[in-house]
This record gives structure tokens, sequence and C-alpha cells, in this order.
């Protein structure tokens, strides 16, 4: 007789199997015989409490995109089902593995219009690769398997409803799942070696080429740098692939559109050749030349030519791609439009500088950044929410490639950062950890600063108070629009926190402000530094207007200059012209 089990401790078996030590979300009274096998199985999975629904979504999202790994979060029936779509929509936009576990009311009780039931299928359709509820004990097990597969194999959320009563059901000890023969192969074609000589001669000739890479090339730094080196030809990425390369590189630029730096718009914007490699970035029609040579690299057929007319598409992987360019390249030993953007971005550099120790109050944002960077670890992560602070975060955080960033990126949902620093301390409990905030997304989501209290979480909480909704503020002004809904009171979220059992701070000064940052450094359990800073819109270097020109006359860049501290910028003109670029 076989040895019989629980089915929903059959199910956690599962999850156990294919590496799950820890999952996130909210008891409710549909979702009790699956908390009771979590008890049982106290040992071997790790629940993590958390305040909303939608905090356990996000954290399961976050740590998949950080990881890798499948992120797993459940909700109960109703209400707690819908509260996950936020997190899970954010973890279809950017496609990262996440399982959702969702209750549902007893087999009996269903389709009677019962207590909290929903027709929950359909609400999980569009933003599920998977979507099933279990209709027999035996099954559950199974499907769960087979979730976690389809969350794997298409990069996005699979959902699993349980009816109440058949997670308690005793079930046949005999399911095996598939997590030790399931592979996943990153074996893709070679590139043709026809259209990487056809991309060599483009690069080699071209006037003003460019690179641009994404996160598809992040296991490439070192081919990205040896190329970009061989043929002189400067390097900007996707906001995403911030740390692939180190922001120090003298030929990185960072990246274009509203979160970027002058020298990448400056790059994007001037190139006649770009190296499209491992990226799908949708912004790119905005800044470069319709009529550049256009050489794209990716894993996906339907992504060719989805940005840009493209003159050689390679379907490969970015890394065996870059090592065919660099064989079949010969060295350039000088490229002027190479040391023009290297200049560029020395002066951009010198630039932010300037702003990094200023004792103005309230504070610049600056300062703040610069505090961050003095404490950061070599492998710290950065969870960063949306707004103005998506902006800074990605603009002056000054990372390495051994650190780690995420941000709710295509989704853009705001209340990001908290949350995703949980998941992230749950699967890097060594690492440091910060939560970068706007006063907006901070307030959607900081009551589960309990969690990270409840849990003992080392995380450094950043929110920086600038009492707006500052990255719309600036959407209505491009609108010449009045300023409408976007003010905010002021609250003193680092006492707020002290209230929580966190460490909090109120900081208003260059002093408090080091202070802060030099105890949370040490800190054990989570800190929450509240900083007062002054509401001036990021530089929109998407916009810039350092020189006259048929869009802009002198009295204009006057204003310009004068409203963004930007005296000393040098425009990109200068830079081509000292070097002798060709048009």
């Amino acid at each position: 007789m076989s040895k019989k089990i629980n089915a929903a401790e059959a199910m956690l078996k599962v999850l156990e199997d294919w590496h799950v030590d820890h999952l996130f979300g909210l008891p409710g009274g549909s979702f009790d015989s699956t908390m009771n096998a979590i008890h049982n199985r106290q040992d071997t999975i790790k629940y993590i409490q958390v305040r909303h629904e939608e905090t356990g979504a996000i954290a399961a999202s976050g740590e998949a995109k950080l990881t890798g790994k499948i992120g797993v979060t459940f909700g109960s029936a109703g209400p707690g089902a819908v509260h996950l779509l936020n997190g899970l929509y954010d973890a279809k936009h950017d496609h990262a593995p996440v399982l959702a576990l969702v209750a549902q009311v007893p087999t009996a009780t269903m389709n009677t219009d019962y207590f909290q039931e929903l027709n929950q299928n359909p609400i999980f359709e569009d933003v599920s690769v998977y979507n099933r509820t279990v209709m027999t004990a035996e099954q559950l097990p199974a499907v769960v398997d087979q979730a976690i597969r389809k969350a794997y194999e298409n990069s996005g959320v699979a959902v699993v409803t349980i009816p109440k009563d058949l997670g308690w059901a005793d079930i046949d000890d005999t399911f095996e799942s598939t997590a030790g023969t399931f592979t996943f192969t990153d074996n893709y074609p070679l590139p043709d070696e026809t259209a990487v000589a056809k991309a060599v001669d483009i690069l080699k000739n071209a006037k003003r080429p460019l690179i641009y890479f994404g996160l598809g090339a992040k296991n490439a730094d070192t081919e990205l740098r040896e190329f970009s080196e061989k043929l002189q030809i400067p390097l900007m990425s996707s906001a995403l692939a911030k740390g692939v390369i180190d922001n120090s590189y003298p030929a990185y630029m960072l990246s274009a559109g509203r979160v970027a730096t002058k020298p990448g718009v400056d790059a994007i914007s001037n190139a006649d050749a770009i190296l499209f490699i491992g990226t799908n970035m949708p912004y790119l029609h905005f800044f470069a030349d319709p009529n550049a040579k256009f050489i794209q690299v990716d894993v996906k057929p339907s992504n060719m030519g989805k940005r840009h007319k493209v003159d050689v598409g390679i379907l490969a992987d970015a890394k065996t791609t870059l090592q065919s360019l660099i064989k079949a390249s010969d060295t350039v030993q000088s490229r002027p439009y190479y040391d023009a953007l290297v200049a560029d971005k020395k002066d951009w550099n010198n630039w932010l500088t300037q702003f990094e120790d200023q004792s103005d109050t309230p504070l610049t944002v600056d300062t703040v950044f610069a505090q961050i960077n003095r404490i950061a670890d070599d492998d710290a992560i950065f969870s960063v929410d949306v707004g103005n602070v998506t902006v800074d975060s990605f603009r002056l955080l000054k990372m390495k490639p051994t650190q780690k960033i995420t941000t709710s990126a295509w989704y853009a949902t705001m209340g990001y950062a908290v949350p995703t620093a949980i998941g992230a301390k749950a699967s890097y409990p060594d690492r440091q950890v910060f939560s970068i905030n706007g006063d907006g997304g901070f307030t959607m989501n900081m009551q589960d600063i309990l969690t990270q209290v409840k849990y003992n979480q080392s995380i450094i909480n950043v929110v920086l108070t600038n009492e707006s909704l500052g990255f719309i503020e600036g959407e209505q002004d491009d609108n010449q629009q009045p300023h409408s809904g976007v003010d905010l009171i002021d609250a003193e979220f680092g006492d707020v926190a002290t209230a929580l059992g966190a460490k909090g701070y109120e900081v208003h000064t260059l002093p408090e402000l080091k202070q802060a940052f030099d105890e949370a450094k040490s800190a054990q359990g989570p800190v929450v530094i509240d900083v007062k800073i002054s509401n001036l819109r990021p530089l929109p270097v998407e916009q810039l207007a350092l020189e006259p020109n048929e869009s802009f006359d002198q009295a204009y860049v006057d204003a310009f200059i004068e409203k963004y501290h930007a005296a000393g910028l040098t425009p990109i003109s200068h830079f081509l012209e000292e070097h002798h670029v060709e048009k």
C-alpha cells in the first residue's frame, strides 16, 4: 500500500524540487489548506509574510529578475487574488518567471456566488502564460510542476488556482517532479559568417559608429570592451543593462531617453551606423537617424527590424556574435568620433561632480547619490522605484559589474522598490540591499517596512522627498499645462519607520545626510533615510538646449541653462568640431 500525503504538501515538495526555498503571501481562509502544509514543511520552505498581496507579487517578480530563478507568491480567493495582479503584470512586462498560487473557495461552493468567490481564471488570462484551476487533489502537484515549466519556458507568469478542500485531501505520495530532467537551453545558432563580414565592413567604414547593447549582452562585458577598443567604437546601453560595463569605463556613454545621460543622447543622435545587440529598446526612433546603417543581433526573429530598418540581421547570441566580429575585424588605430564621445563623457562627469557635496537646503538629489555610492558595497543590490527616482538612479549610481540593479522597466509601477528589496534580501541575505524611492512610490508599499522588521532584513531604504509626483509634473510642463494632482503633502517618513520598528532618519542638511549613511552602513535590521530634497527636475537630456539652433533661440538657451544649472556643460558640437568628426 503506497504512502499517503496531503495534496498541498505534495505540491510544496514539487516547489522544493525546483529549488524554491521561500514564498511570499498573506493568508486568507480559502488558503488554509496550503498554509497548513507550509507550517508542516517549515524546515524546508520558508514563508515570508507580507502586509499586502501586491508586495508579495512584486517581491517575487523583482527577485526573479535579479536571480533568474522562479519567484513564488500567493493570494487568497477574491480580493487577495486581485491584489496580486499589479506585481504579476510587472513580471509579465519584464519577462520574469513567476508562479502565483491562488486560492479558491471549496469545490462544493464554487459557482454558487459564495462568500469571496470570483471566476478567477478570466482575471488572470491576460497576465499569464499558463492559467489553470486544479480539478482534483491528485493532479495538484502535477499542475504546479507543469506551471513552473511553462513559467521558465516562456519567461512569464504561471497561475494555479487551488480550491480550498483539494489541498486538504490525502493522495498517494508517488508524484515525481520534472525538475531534474527539465532543460532550457541557451544554445542559439552560430552567427552567419557572411552577415558578420557585412557588419564588420559597415562598422569599419562608418564615420560615427556606435555599439548599443542590452541585457541580452549581460555575459559579454569582456567582448563588448574588446570589440569597442579594437574598432574604436563608443558603447552605450539600454537603461536596464546599466552595470554590465563599469560606469567609469571611458567609452561607455550609458543610455539614451529620459532615463539617460547627455553623452548617451549625443552618441545615438549622431551615429551613422549602429550595432544594436541584445536589446529591444522601444524609444530608438526618437533618437537614432532613420537613415543610419543598422546591424541587429537578437535571438528572436520577431524582434528583427522592430525598432529600425535593418541592413544586416544576425540571429544569434550576443556573446558568440561579438567573438565572431572581433575575429573578423582588423584593428582601427583611431577614430575621431570615439575620441569626441570620450571627451563628451568626461565633460559630463565633471559637470555632475560639482553637485555631489553641495550644502544647499533643500538638498540636491546629487548629494544623496554621492552618499549611496560612498557606502555601497562592491556587490550591492539596488531596487529602484518609478518616477524621477528612476532617472536619478540610472544616471547617478556609479555601478560596477559585480553589483545588481532592478526596476519596473516596461510596466513602470510605482511602489516597486520596497517589495523588491525584500525579495532581494531573501535571495541574497549576505549582500547589501538598497531600496531607492520617491515619496510618491514609497507611500504605496511603506507598510511592508514591517515585513523587513519582522524578518530583521538589513535593508537601507532611501526616500527622496520632494513633495511632488515629479516625473508627472515634468510631463505636464512639457505639455504646457497647469500642474494638476501632482502635489504631495510632506510626512516624516523616518519617524514613521521608527514607529514601525525600523531605524529612521529625518535628513535636512548635508552633515545629517552623511551621518545617517555612516550609521546605516553598519546597521542591523532595516533603515529608512528620509531626505528632504529640492524639487528641481532632473536635467532633461532628451531636450537639451545648450546652444541656439533651428529649435531654440539664445533667450531660450539662456533660460534653460539657468534653470538646470547647466553652465559649464559643453554641447556635443564642440567635441565633434574639436576632433574633426566627419558628417
